[in-house]
C-alpha cells in the first residue's frame, strides 16, 4: 500500500502510537521514521529494536510536541479507536500533513461487534465505513481509498462475540496467542490479503483501510 503512494524519496514518515515499534523496521523503507508513542516502556522497546528511529513521548490530540513538523507519510495503526476525541485528533494531523502528503490508518469495524474484547483493549469504539469517511472529511481530509480489511476473520469474530454475550462472559474468547498451527494459517491468510489490497478494495473484513490527504495540501 505505501509503496504505491508515491512518496518522495526521503520523506519524512510519521507513526502515531508506534507502540513497542513493530512496524518501524518497514516504515523506514520508506523514508525517515519519527515514532510517537506514550508509554515509556514501549518507547524504551522501541530505541532498542531501532536506534537510528527518533521515537518521542505524545499523545493525541493535544500532545504531541510536533510544533512546526510536516510530513510526507501519517501513519495510525489501530490507534484512533483508542481516542476519546478523535475527530479532534484527526484535525490536528492536517497540521503536520506536507504538500501532496497521505495519512494511512485502521481502525476495527462494526460497532455492534463492541464487547468485552474492545474493552480490554480499551477501545473507546469500532468505527463503520460511513462513520470513518464522515469523521475524516469533518476534519478536512480527503478520502481516497477506504476498504475494509482482515476479511477471513469477520464471521468467525461475530460467532465468538456473540457466544460471549449470550453467556455473558467478562472476558473475550480466543483472544490470546493461537496455537502454532492455528498461527502459521492465520499468517498466511492475512498474507494473502496483501496482495489483494493494493490492486482493489475489499467489500467486508473486521478492520477498517484508509488513505487520505489533507484538503488544503493539494
Amino acid at each position: 500500500m505505501i509503496a504505491r503512494l508515491g512518496l518522495t524519496k526521503g520523506a519524512r514518515v510519521l507513526e502515531l502510537g508506534s507502540g513497542t515499534g513493530g512496524n518501524l523496521t518497514m516504515l523506514a523503507r520508506f523514508g525517515a521514521v519519527t515514532a510517537v508513542e506514550m508509554d515509556e516502556e514501549a518507547r524504551e522497546i522501541s530505541r532498542a529494536l531501532m536506534p537510528g528511529v527518533d521515537v518521542r513521548a505524545g499523545r493525541l490530540p493535544d500532545g504531541l510536541g510536533l510544533a512546526g513538523e510536516r510530513f510526507g507519510l501519517v501513519c495510525l495503526f489501530d490507534v484512533l479507536e483508542h481516542v476519546e476525541e478523535d475527530e479532534a485528533a484527526l484535525r490536528v494531523l492536517t497540521r503536520h500533513m506536507a504538500p501532496n502528503a497521505r495519512l494511512l490508518l485502521t481502525v476495527p469495524a462494526h460497532p455492534s461487534l463492541f464487547g468485552a474484547h474492545d474493552r480490554e483493549l480499551h477501545h473507546k469504539r469500532r468505527y463503520t465505513r460511513a462513520g470513518l469517511r464522515a469523521r475524516l472529511e469533518a476534519a478536512g481530509f480527503v478520502v481516497e481509498r477506504l476498504s475494509y480489511m482482515n476479511a477471513p476473520l469477520l464471521p468467525v469474530a461475530f460467532v465468538l462475540r456473540g457466544l460471549d454475550r449470550l453467556l455473558g462472559r467478562e472476558r473475550a474468547t480466543a483472544t490470546g496467542v493461537p496455537v502454532a498451527p492455528v498461527n502459521a494459517l492465520l499468517t498466511w491468510l492475512f498474507g494473502a490479503e496483501a496482495l489483494i489490497l493494493p490492486k482493489t478494495d475489499l467489500p467486508f473484513g473486521l478492520s477498517l483501510l484508509a488513505v487520505a490527504r489533507a484538503g488544503d495540501c493539494g
